[in-house]
């Protein structure tokens, strides 16, 4: 379809993305160790921490999906960023999670489940983290290729498999290179640089479409369901409160890309203040990709080219197709100059998340899975080694995953599914830890393992495994956010049963007993 992308936007782009690059060397030079690298010396500061960490988690990812959800629920999305920034202030509020986290001195969340649980727990859940995280960020490069080709004109099979080569690539130059440190940099100024372009474009495409065409739109295309999340053939009211645990808690206080900026805080009223602080950046990162989605759906009612791609028989289409939707709109939208700009922020949102995950999942991988198993206590320089190896393993694997894995749900769900096969059984690992005396090493292994039960509400696995054919023959079905809730419940029970079954003997140093916290 048409752009206004043109040779200026080109330049734009590339003189931005050059840029990134040699900062990323450049600071190279400032690290001095493995904290440095992995926690950028825990050094962080509020202002600097608040736009690093809404930096990380604005990524293009998630402007993407933020905006497919908003073309495929209409304005009773919106419900997503309120949840997530009601819940990050009381995170903020209250040092839920995060505060003794950081008072516990760790690096990741699997070192902390050593001080309470033990070795093996720590490994059992590394290894399940990380197998989590890739496979929660598989995506992330055909949905950043989409982006790019539809927002640019080169939408084409080759084109996106080609962009995808490209973007991974330039990612693993500057994480591998940089760590922490670059990661930190180049956040606060993806941040600046993607802020500026989201909100000119949010005003924008308002203007081009106009208020009440939207709210026209969203009726036309979802009727109630389009403005009442709670109504019949909506979203419903399991789903708002799984968006509750999963937009709000797990993003702020339990997903370790933004619990790396805890970890890396100056001190614990640091942390607190930097949730506190980002409880609005949380609720922007989400509300402004939702309104351009919904703003992309007024425009495709009211285009026919538009409305026969991406709204073909008067509903939504497919997974992959509704989310180039946005990319699409802005390039027939904006003018050229300021697309350049767009595009710039938009890739550099692309990186700033890509780099955070990277270094954490390798991270991850060394610190909780393959150094607790070496008989030898590995040096700075090995750790620091086997990390880089692995983000560049990881990112093959993205890119092997994305070429080859079927969408067939929104992106936002599926990377709720996937992520659950960490947090679910996490969650309650982290707040029996924390909070409780009872919590045993037992109960913890319990947890992590009935956690992983989320991976159930993949539409492909269900296939696979011939679950969906099996329920569908009840008359059941098993939808992303009952499989999640189910997971979260059945972590409860195993934390439950395993801590009745085989109590604490010998509290370890993150017990609450040890520290003198009540139970």
């Amino acid at each position: 379809m048409e752009t206004n992308f043109g040779i200026i936007d080109w330049l734009i782009v590339a003189g931005y993305l050059g840029a990134t690059v040699l900062i990323a060397l450049k600071v190279r030079n400032s690290e001095s160790g493995l904290a440095d690298f992995l926690v950028a010396g825990r050094g962080i500061r509020t202002s600097l921490g608040v736009a690093t960490m809404v930096g990380s988690e604005l990524g293009l990812v998630t402007v993407v999906y933020s905006a497919q959800k908003g073309f495929t629920g209409g304005l009773a999305a919106l419900h997503i960023p309120l949840v997530a920034g009601i819940v990050t202030l009381l995170v903020g509020w209250t040092g839920f999670i995060v505060g003794p986290l950081r008072r516990a001195g760790v690096m990741t969340i699997p070192e902390y489940y050593e001080q309470r649980f033990g070795r093996r727990i720590r490994v059992f859940g590394g290894m399940l983290l990380a197998f989590a995280g890739i496979l929660n960020m598989g995506l992330f490069l055909k949905a950043g290729s989409i982006f790019v080709t539809a927002l640019t004109g080169l939408e084409s099979a080759v084109a996106v498999k080609w962009v995808m080569t490209g973007l991974i690539a330039l990612v693993l130059v500057y994480v591998v290179s940089g760590g922490m440190v670059a990661v930190v940099i180049t956040d606060y100024i993806q941040f600046v640089v993607l802020s500026a372009g989201l909100l000119i474009s949010c005003v924008l495409a308002v203007r081009s479409v106009g208020w009440a065409e939207v709210v026209a739109a969203v009726e036309t295309v979802h009727d109630r369901a389009g403005f009442d999340p709670f109504a019949t053939g909506g979203f419903g009211a399991d789903y708002v409160i799984w968006m509750i645990f999963t937009a709000g808690l797990v993003s702020c206080a339990l997903w370790p890309t933004a619990v790396a900026r805890a970890c890396s805080a100056e001190s614990e009223a640091v942390v607190r203040r930097l949730y506190m602080l980002s409880s609005i950046g949380f609720v922007i990162r989400f509300l402004i990709p939702n309104l351009l989605g919904i703003c992309a759906l007024a425009y495709a009612v009211s285009e026919p080219a538009m409305a026969a791609r991406f709204l073909p028989g008067g509903a939504p289409a497919g997974s992959e197709e509704t989310l180039a939707a946005l990319p699409v709109f802005l390039g027939q939208i904006l003018p050229a100059g300021l697309i350049g700009l767009v595009a710039a922020g938009m890739l550099a949102a692309f990186m700033s998340t890509h780099d955070s995950y990277l270094l954490c999942w390798s991270s991850v991988l060394v610190q909780d899975v393959v150094a607790p198993l070496r008989r030898r206590e590995m040096t700075a320089k090995q750790r620091l080694l086997l990390i880089r190896i692995l983000i560049v393993l990881i990112g093959g694997f993205l890119l092997i995953w994305s070429l080859w894995y079927p969408l067939q749900q929104d992106l936002w769900d599926y990377m709720a599914v996937t992520g659950a096969v960490y947090f679910s059984g996490a969650f309650v690992v982290l707040v029996g830890g924390l909070y409780t005396r009872r919590a045993s090493p037992l109960g913890a292994g319990l947890a992590l393992a009935a956690g992983s039960c989320a991976a159930l509400g993949l539409a492909p696995l269900q296939q696979a495994l011939g679950l969906d054919a099996l329920l569908a023959s009840f008359g059941w079905s098993l939808d992303g956010e009952t499989a999640g809730l189910t997971s979260v419940a059945l972590a409860t029970t195993g934390m439950v049963i395993g801590s009745m079954v085989r109590p604490v003997t010998r509290p370890g140093p993150g017990h609450p007993a040890r520290a003198g916290e009540a139970s």
